[in-house]
């Protein structure tokens, strides 16, 4: 796999984790207004990947749960967050 679809594959496999937990996709769905057949439409896409990443990203136990179970480094959300969005995409300006 090459470097620059790391983040495509992470975020993929961030999608499949959620949907295998009705809480997350419950709460998901609650905090981004999206429908369960939009998360089949958007699958892939920035407009699913970014927010999705951002729901992980804003409680350290989801991140530490996904990290757990798709056997990776917390740190691993934010910087596929940051890959795909560029920085100063997740509200910081770059300095």
């Amino acid at each position: 796999m090459k470097d620059q679809d790391r983040p495509q594959q992470l975020a993929a496999s961030l999608l499949l984790y959620v949907l295998e937990r009705p809480e997350l996709v419950e709460g998901f769905l609650g905090v981004s207004g999206l429908r369960p057949e939009d998360l089949r439409q958007m699958a892939g896409t920035a407009e699913l990947d970014l927010p999705l990443l951002d729901y992980i990203l804003e409680d350290d136990g989801r991140v530490l749960d996904a990290a757990e179970a798709l056997n990776l480094r917390p740190e691993d959300f934010l910087k596929t967050r940051i890959a795909l969005d560029g920085p100063g995409g997740y509200g910081w300006e770059v300095g």
